[in-house]
C-alpha cells in the first residue's frame, strides 16, 4: 500500500461545519503496509524480496518505483485488474495526525490471483532465510488462505496478524499482535503481564505457533514460547510522536535478526530498539544501520 501524507497548517475552523481548515504546504509519498516492511529491511542492509498483488493504477505505479530505488530489493507484483492499490492518506499539522482517508479494495483475490502468487511463493521462497506474511485484511490472505504460504514455506515463518481468528495462522514459527489484537483473538484479559503470557500461552497450545511476540506500546514487549520462560522488555521512555509503521519496524528487524542467526530474544531486543526510533520520527519512518547500533550499545552497554 501507499502511504500519503499532506501537511500544513490549521490557523482557523472551517464556517461550514466544525472542522479545521488545513492550509496545505507540501505532500509526500512512500511505500506502507507490506511495503514499509520492505523498506525498514533495506534501511538494515537486508536483502528483500516482496511478492504481492497491486491494481493496475497509479499508485501501484508510484509504489514499483519507490520499490526500485530501494537497494537490495527485488519486486514481485501481482496486477488484479479488479483491485484499487490501496492507499491512505494522512493530513497531518505540525506533528498531530487530523485525519486519514483510506481508498482500497479488501475483497477475497480471486482464485486465478492467489495461484499465481503460490507459484511465484514456492519459487521464490527456497532462496530466502526467513519469510514473513504481513496480513493488513485487505483479502490476499483472507479466510484459509494465510495457511497455504505456511505449509509451504519450508523455512521460519512469522506472522503480522490481523483479525480474530489466529487459527488461520496454525504452523506459523511466531506471530506478533498487539495487545488489542492478542485480546480480540483469545477473549482473555491482557492489562498485566501474567495475563499477556496466559493470553499469548493459549495461542500457541491451540493453534500450534512457535512463539508469540506481543507489542505493547509504551510497556515495550513480550515473547512467548513454547516450553520456555516468557522474556520481557520494557520500551525506552521518550515522547511517541507517531506510531505510523511501528509496527512494520518490529516486523522487519526481528526478521532479519532471525534471518542472520541470532536467537529470538536477542531479535527482540533488537527490534524493540528499531522500534523506539522510529515512532519518535513523524511519518512512516525506518531505522539506518548506524543508528540502531548507536542506540543499542547505548541501552546494553
Amino acid at each position: 500500500m501507499l502511504d500519503h501524507f499532506i501537511y500544513g497548517e490549521v490557523n482557523r475552523i472551517s464556517p461550514e461545519a466544525p472542522i479545521p481548515v488545513v492550509l496545505v504546504s507540501h505532500e509526500r509519498s512512500m511505500l506502507g503496509g507490506a511495503g514499509n516492511v520492505v523498506r525498514n529491511l533495506s534501511s538494515l542492509g537486508a536483502r528483500a524480496v516482496l511478492l504481492t498483488v497491486v491494481g493496475a493504477d497509479d499508485a501501484a505505479d508510484l509504489i514499483s518505483q519507490q520499490l526500485g530505488a530501494l537497494p537490495n530489493c527485488e519486486l514481485h507484483a501481482v496486477t488484479d485488474k479488479s483491485r484499487k492499490t490501496s492507499v491512505k492518506t494522512r493530513y497531518i499539522s505540525g506533528s498531530q495526525q487530523l485525519l486519514r482517508v483510506d481508498n482500497e479494495s479488501t475483497h477475497a483475490i480471486a482464485d486465478s490471483i492467489l495461484a499465481e502468487l503460490m507459484k511465484r511463493f514456492e519459487t521464490l521462497a527456497p532462496a530466502c532465510d526467513v519469510v514473513v506474511l504481513s496480513d493488513y485484511a485487505k483479502g490476499v490472505l483472507k479466510d484459509n488462505r494465510a495457511g497455504r504460504f505456511i505449509a509451504a514455506a519450508g523455512k521460519p515463518l512469522f506472522v503480522d496478524p490481523k483479525g480474530r481468528d489466529f487459527g488461520r495462522y496454525r504452523g506459523a514459527a511466531l506471530i506478533k499482535p498487539n495487545l488489542h489484537e492478542l485480546a480480540e483473538a483469545t477473549n482473555l484479559p491482557v492489562s498485566t503481564d501474567a495475563a499477556v503470557q496466559a493470553a499469548a500461552q493459549s495461542v500457541i497450545e491451540q493453534n500450534q505457533i512457535g512463539a508469540v511476540l506481543v507489542t505493547r506500546g509504551a510497556l515495550g514487549m513480550m515473547l512467548v514460547r513454547s516450553g520456555a520462560e516468557p522474556v520481557l522488555l520494557r520500551a525506552v521512555a521518550r515522547e511517541i510522536f507517531d506510531v505510523s509503521g511501528a509496527g512494520d519496524t518490529v516486523a522487519a528487524a526481528f526478521a532479519a535478526s532471525v534471518a542472520v542467526g541470532m536467537p529470538m530474544q536477542d531479535a527482540m531486543r533488537v527490534a524493540n530498539a528499531a522500534a523506539g526510533l522510529v515512532v519518535a520520527k513523524v511519518g512512516t519512518a525506518t531505522a539506518t544501520q548506524e543508528q540502531l547500533l548507536a542506540e543499542l550499545t547505548q541501552s546494553y552497554s
